[in-house]
Formats: C-alpha cells, sequence, structure tokens
C-alpha cells in the first residue's frame, strides 16, 4: 500500500491460511509511526503484501474477547 508505512512489532499468530498462503493473522502492528494496535488482516509469506484489515486497540480486543468467550458453540 503506497504512502502507508507500518512496522510488525509482534507476531501473535496465524488465524488461518489460503488456498493461494497468504495468512489471516493476528499482530501487533504500528502504522504510520503510531502507538502499535491489535490488527487482524490476511499477509503475504514475506508481509510485503497485505489485504484489507481491521485494528483495535487494547482495550476493544479485550471487549472482543469477552464477547468471543460468551459465544456457545
Amino acid at each position: 500500500m503506497a504512502g502507508i508505512k507500518y512496522d510488525i512489532e509482534k507476531e501473535i499468530g496465524v488465524i488461518s491460511q489460503s488456498s493461494k498462503g497468504w495468512n489471516k493473522e493476528l499482530n501487533l502492528v504500528s502504522w504510520n509511526n503510531r502507538e502499535a494496535k491489535y490488527d487482524i488482516r490476511d499477509w503475504d509469506e514475506t508481509h510485503q503484501k497485505m489485504g484489507k484489515g481491521i485494528t483495535f486497540t487494547r482495550e476493544e480486543l479485550l471487549n472482543l474477547k469477552e464477547l468471543l468467550n460468551s459465544i456457545d458453540i
């Protein structure tokens, strides 16, 4: 993505892998030299290309965790 700087500060884990070899990952990412946020998106194997994603503050991620834990699956 042109003009967007990112630094993956911590690779937390892979959620899934597509047939094209891209991984849906949860990482801690700093975007444009800002405070790092938790980030879920698809990445190629070298972390040079990415898909659309969503970012969460720590508080938002904790709220999401509570919501997911409340789901009866």
